[in-house]
């Protein structure tokens, strides 16, 4: 069974830096690529970024480019998401996913992930 556990979310000002971790189990973490979302109140759950099996590739929206840096360290099952220079429309709840798909790059789609955490609230004051 694939669980996926969020962990790191809270508040901070603008401006400020957050790390969040996402750490997996129930699958060979290693082979899998991995992907940060977040959802608005009243939004859609709308893609951050995705990282590579390897850590070797990564993409990211254009409202987080610059600011966000998703990362992997596979001997620990857990992907990062940093976010600095936060803004308060970075308010949100954080979501990692993993695809069921072994070696493969996983995009912006929703439909390309099949495994979710549990969400993870992240708050930016002005």
């Amino acid at each position: 069974q694939v669980q996926l556990v969020e962990s790191g979310g809270g508040l901070v000002q603008a401006g400020g830096s957050l790390r969040v971790s996402c750490t997996s189990s129930g699958l060979t973490f290693s082979s899998y690529g991995m992907g940060w979302f977040r959802q608005a109140p009243g939004k859609e759950r709308d893609f951050v970024a995705a990282v590579s099996w390897s850590g070797g590739s990564t993409s990211y929206a254009d409202s987080v480019k610059g600011r966000f840096t998703i990362s992997r360290d596979n001997a620990k099952n857990t992907v990062y998401l940093q976010m600095n220079s936060l803004k308060p429309e970075d308010t949100a709840v954080y979501y990692c996913a993993v695809p069921n798909r072994r070696g493969y790059y996983p995009g912006r789609g929703l439909y390309e992930y099949t495994y979710w955490g549990q969400g993870m609230q992240v708050t930016v004051s002005s």
